[in-house]
Formats: C-alpha cells, structure tokens, sequence
C-alpha cells in the first residue's frame, strides 16, 4: 500500500478537489431586481447561442477530420469562389448578431431608464467611507467599514462578513424606483452591488445615473471596485431593503436625529463629553491614517501623539480638521463632518494619547468658522 505513496496523495487532492468545486459555481447569479434577471437572461441566452455554435463548429470539424481522413483514400475536393457558401458564411452570422443584438438592446435601454423615480439618492465615494443624501428628505450619513480591527490585524477570527460590514447601511423601499446619482470627492471610486446589477464609477466633477427596483427585504452587499487609495478594499458597501412600513419609519426617526443634531450644535458640552464622542468619531473616521493610538504612519500619515498640531494652538488644529491639507493625504472633514462631531474629534486629539492640553473645541466655534467661511 506505501509502494504508491502519489496514488494515495492523488486520491486525496482529487476528493478536496471535488469537495471544494461542489462550494461553488462560475455562473452569474440571477440578482434581486428586474434588471439583474434581464441581465442574467441576456447572458444565458448568448451563452446557449456560443454553446450551439461550438458545437456544430467542432462537431463539423471533427467529423471532417475522422471522416475525410487520409487512411480512407479520400481525395481532396478543388473548388473555390462558391457562391452559396460565401452567401451562407455572411449572412448566418450577420442573423446571429441580430439576434443576439435585440435582446441586448432591450436590456441596455433598461438599464439607462433612471426617469420617473420615486427616491433620489446622491452617493459620494470618499477615501475610504461612502457618503449617502437622500435628496429632499434632509437626510445624509455616512457609512464606513465596521469590521473590528482586530480581525483585519489578525488578532480574532474573521466573520462571516469580514470586510463587508458598516455601521450605517443604505436603507430601501422594497418595490420602489430608486435613481443613483453617483460622483466623489477626492479620486475615482466605483460603486458595485451585484445583487442589483448596478456598477457605477464615481467620478470627481461628474455624476452618473443608475437605478434599481428591489424586489425583497433582505441585506445586499457589495465593494468598491476601483483601486482608490491604501484602503480600497475597506470601503464595502451595505444595503438594507424594507418593507415600505419599515422604511417610512426608519426614514422619520432618521430626520428627528438630524433635527436634534442640529439642536446639539447649540448645546453647551463639557471636555468629558466632547471627548467621549470624539473617542467614537476619530475610530470610525481617522483610525485607518492615524492609528489607534495617535502614531500614524509617517511619512505619508503623521503621528498625532505629542505634534505640533495636536498640543498647539487649538484654532490651527481646527483649520486643520476643516480644510485638509493641500498636497497630503489630508482630507477636508469640513463637509464630512457635523459641526459636533468636528468639535468632538479635535478635542479627543487635543487630549488624548498624553497630549493633555486640557481645552476644547466646541460646536459653536465649528458654527462660527463655516459661517465666516460663507460669507
């Protein structure tokens, strides 16, 4: 039995070989939306189409080839010019195209209809999060990757959703039109969901439609795919489809936070709080660059931990977190951020870390700074 030791190996591999093509198909999935099954039955039916072409090709071929072998005796036909045969060879192939090309068409035509929707969501790809505005509802929020950092570092056992988990998903209607209005703020981005068939490049300066009609609730995931920085492949995206019930109601408690958001901004905080809030915004927000504890990684990403900016004057380090950096890495959080959350971030930094500078940068100076800004 030992006599053959690369039977045996073989035997083996041939089995986890098996096990392992039995999890899994090289087939397109048939998605959630009208448009994801036109695209799947637009892709089957060309699919058949090659496969019967294959099929006669190489039968024809091969029959030729045992048929009309050598050994028989066969002899060689001499013709050339034959007008049948040339009429057959172009106009066959030109009827496939044609029939291939209506169905196709059709789809194509679909996918580009984004008229006549019934919500409008402005998507905005940043380094490394996705920014969504439901236009004339008041509502916007972004939503970063909520994969713990100890799976992605390798210091706890990775989930089912490892990298495709968020803390704030896209949440929609089950049944309704929803149009995409897709751009970026800093480099080229490109928002996929599979399940959808919608795949769109987010293009600074530019906006590009797409749109989708859900069928049922359920979480629907997927990534950018466009290589857009260091981070690229934490930026998934995640969304949430409801029943028209539920949506409505995540849709008023979603405006009554924005509506208190706005009243926290006039609120008078104390270093405590601030921090606190700051803790969750800066390990949601800055972590990826700056590290968890303030080192960076220099030279790209400067550490916070003892810098000027972070233990100097508390209206650059302000300016800092509003305008960016121009020829950095630094992003502009100005428009990322609310103004208690910004407050709240440069206040954690100022004291967090042994930095200990003991002041605070509260909303209202936040408020202030855009409202000289504007003027």
């Amino acid at each position: 039995m030992m006599r053959h030791p690369h039977v045996w190996m073989g035997l083996l591999l041939w089995s986890v070989y098996g096990q392992a093509h039995a999890a899994w198909t090289v087939n397109m999935a048939p998605g959630a939306t009208d448009v994801s099954h036109a695209v799947f039955d637009l892709h089957m039916t060309i699919f058949w189409i090659c496969v019967i072409i294959g099929v006669v090709v190489f039968g024809a071929m091969f029959w030729s080839m045992v048929v009309h072998r050598r050994s028989t005796g066969q002899q060689p036909a001499h013709f050339h010019e034959h007008t049948w045969v040339e009429i057959l060879w172009t106009v066959v192939p030109f009827l496939i195209l044609v029939a291939m090309a209506i169905p196709a068409t059709k789809t194509l035509i679909d996918i580009y209809d984004a008229s006549e929707s019934d919500i409008d969501i402005q998507v905005t790809g940043y380094q490394w999060k996705w920014h969504y505005k439901y236009l004339g509802q008041d509502v916007e929020f972004f939503s970063n990757l909520a994969t713990p950092a100890e799976q992605i570092h390798n210091k706890a056992p990775k989930d089912e959703h490892y990298l495709l988990e968020v803390d704030q998903p896209l949440v929609l209607p089950v049944g309704a039109k929803v149009r995409f209005l897709v751009t970026a703020a800093d480099v080229i981005h490109s928002w996929w969901v599979p399940a959808f068939a919608v795949k769109r490049d987010a293009i600074p300066g530019f906006v590009n439609e797409a749109w989708t009609r859900i069928e049922k609730p359920g979480i629907y995931r997927g990534q950018c795919t466009e290589l857009c920085g260091k981070d690229h492949g934490f930026m998934p995206v995640v969304v949430e489809v409801k029943s028209k019930a539920d949506y409505d109601t995540w849709l008023a408690e979603r405006k009554a936070d924005a509506a208190k958001l706005k009243e926290l901004t006039s609120k008078e905080w104390t270093l405590e709080e601030l921090v606190e809030r700051g803790d969750k915004v800066y390990h949601t927000t800055c972590v990826a660059c700056h590290q968890a504890e303030g080192q960076g990684l220099p030279p790209m990403f400067p550490a916070l931990k003892g810098s000027k900016i972070a233990t100097g004057p508390k209206e650059g380090h302000l300016s800092i977190v509003f305008h960016g950096k121009p020829g950095t890495a630094m992003a502009a959080f100005g428009k990322q951020l609310s103004e208690v959350d910004i407050a709240a971030v440069v206040t954690y930094e100022r004291n967090a870390w042994g930095n200990n500078k003991g002041d605070m940068v509260t909303p209202k100076d936040v408020l202030a700074l855009k409202q000289a800004e504007a003027q």
